[in-house]
């Protein structure tokens, strides 16, 4: 498994967790209501057939009373503990308690003389773990068509006995770890959709960056084949500077355009005639002035390039110079962009140390030599600080490599910094 599909995972099993451990307890108490309701409407219903059977649903008559009385002793014997009926004004006709309601009456909360109109409960919690549910029910002669005067008003309180607490308690707990259960699951299956799409995704991206990598190479040859060097000199700079760049911390998008225009810094060149570019001595003044184009000429070419816009900063000031000499906007130390400012220790070292048609190598102390002459006028002091420890190895490592092994040293930063 590697860095990414651990991650992956990590971060859909907490949300997973996340979304057991909050739907959990909210499916615990929709069962649990869900349960109470069942209880209360079953209530309900035998406490109406009741009513109902004993003629105890039209209060207004000279043997209300008797009728209110029988409906509620046989109700408290049933489903309901304590069973109370009102009359039509909210008198109280009758009333009947078993034991137990006997035992949590003075518990249950004083109310006046009922006048509601729809059926509701209340679930109350009464010292001594006791758990009991209060209806509310008001008579009408018929059931179901609510535009019926109400005749009365039936109120009763069933005390949860302990095997239907532990029912509800248990069909709860079922349905909580069901929810629960659900949710693990669906985070398991999602994982090996989500690093499928990842890995395919990941695939599609690499595919992109290596088109752009081979256009980067492509345009880095091109210019190579009209310049002095074979294009090794493209492979051995750009490795350089990422040396450099990682000693100093830069990492992602400014390691990626560095090395991106480290590779290309030279671009501009493609619109210099061969007259000035392969030209084996000094350039005049006039052609010079001719060779300083290809700056902005390099520029015209990454810009708006998308993925190549990142080579900018090397591109259109690696002539730039610490003390504001360079060209060809004279800017000066920490104006010039820190890509540029490692590119050209990078780009001058690898000039002195390399065989051109025009110059033999120059050796480490003599390269060297040069650098720190013009530290703090050329190359900016922060960066020579970090060069110059490695510079010896660096050297050694570069020494008598070809193109082709130039090319894997590059080959190889390139993969690690975009994470190829």
């Amino acid at each position: 498994m590697n860095t990414f599909q651990k991650r992956t995972a990590i971060r859909i099993a907490a949300v997973s967790l996340l979304l057991a451990s909050l739907a959990s307890p909210v499916a615990w108490f929709v069962a649990r209501e869900s349960a109470e309701e069942s209880v209360v409407s079953l209530a309900i219903e035998e406490s109406g057939r009741l009513l109902h059977h004993f003629d105890a649903i039209n209060l207004a008559g000279p043997e209300a009373a008797a009728h209110a009385a029988m409906a509620a002793k046989t109700i408290s014997g049933g489903m309901f503990d304590i069973a109370e009926i009102y009359d039509q004004q909210g008198r109280k006709l009758a009333e009947s308690l078993t034991p137990e309601g006997a035992a949590v009456e003075a518990s249950l909360p004083k109310h006046g003389a009922p006048g509601y109109s729809t059926e509701s409960y209340e679930s109350l919690r009464l010292p001594g773990d006791a758990w009991a549910l209060r209806v509310f029910v008001p008579l009408r002669d018929s059931a179901t068509d609510m535009r019926l005067p109400i005749t009365g008003y039936f109120e009763g309180v069933r005390v949860v006995p302990a095997w239907q607490k532990d029912q509800i308690f248990a069909s709860s707990l079922t349905v909580a770890w069901m929810v629960c259960l659900a949710s693990l699951l669906c985070g398991a299956a999602l994982y090996p959709v989500v690093v499928h799409l990842s890995a395919d995704n990941e695939r599609k991206a690499r595919e992109v960056l290596d088109s752009h990598i081979s256009m980067m190479e492509a345009l880095g040859r091109a210019i190579a084949k009209r310049d002095s060097d074979t294009g090794a000199h493209n492979y051995r700079v750009a490795w350089i500077a990422a040396s450099i760049a990682e000693q100093m911390g830069v990492t992602g998008s400014a390691m990626q355009a560095l090395i991106a225009g480290s590779f290309l810094h030279d671009v501009g060149k493609i619109g210099i005639p061969d007259a000035i570019l392969l030209k084996p001595g000094k350039l005049d003044e006039a052609e010079f002035d001719i060779m300083r184009t290809h700056v902005a000429q390099g520029e015209e070419i990454v810009t708006g390039m998308g993925w190549l816009d990142g080579a900018n900063a090397v591109v259109a000031a690696h002539h730039e110079k610490w003390n504001g000499a360079g060209y060809p906007r004279r800017l000066v130390a920490e104006a010039i962009p820190l890509a540029a400012r490692i590119f050209a220790v990078a780009d001058v070292f690898d000039a002195l140390c390399s065989k051109r048609p025009y110059k033999e190598p120059m050796g480490f102390e003599a390269a060297m030599a040069i650098l720190e002459k013009d530290t703090g006028s050329h190359f900016d002091p922060a960066v020579m600080a970090v060069f110059r420890p490695m510079a010896r190895k660096t050297f050694d490592r570069l020494a008598h490599i070809g193109e082709n092994d130039a090319r894997q040293l590059l080959e190889d930063r390139v993969r690690h910094h975009f994470e190829i």
